[in-house]
């Protein structure tokens, strides 16, 4: 409480506390109304808001297809290069085929970073969406 009260506020030292800082920041009212009139085109769907999302759209498609590309590309690969070169197969580590540790084991951990980096590059194409629309 303020001293207005009949008492006032003290650390643990005893000590008149200070009050606590404000901070104080001043508007750009024009970066403001090109935000709201953005933001008003892609709420209303004009079709400048519609050009907006049919971009983003388009992006993350991109990136999803070709990361998916790449994992098919990789997943295929490994069977056919043990049915065309069939030493491949007969390879062991750790006691285990090849065979099997990279189509039975690995697989999965490097599905699990593709989809990781599927979700981080969908992630940063929403970010740079969000800034372009404030800008």
């Amino acid at each position: 409480m303020s001293p207005e009260h009949g008492f006032e506020l003290r650390n643990r030292n005893g000590e008149p506390a200070r009050p606590r800082r404000r901070r104080v920041v001043l508007a750009d009212r024009r970066r403001t109304r090109q935000v709201a009139r953005t933001m008003s085109e892609l709420e209303e769907q004009t079709s400048v808001g519609e050009v907006l999302v049919q971009h983003l759209v388009r992006v993350q498609l991109r990136s999803a297809l070709l990361l998916g590309g790449a994992v098919a590309l990789v997943m295929l690969a490994l069977p056919t290069a043990f049915y065309l070169f069939p030493a491949f197969g007969t390879y062991e580590v750790f006691g285990i085929r090849l065979a099997w540790l990279l189509l039975g084991v690995l697989a999965y951990p490097a599905l699990v970073v593709a989809g990781y980096l599927c979700t981080r590059t969908a992630e940063r194409h929403e970010r740079d969406f969000v800034h372009m629309v404030e800008q």
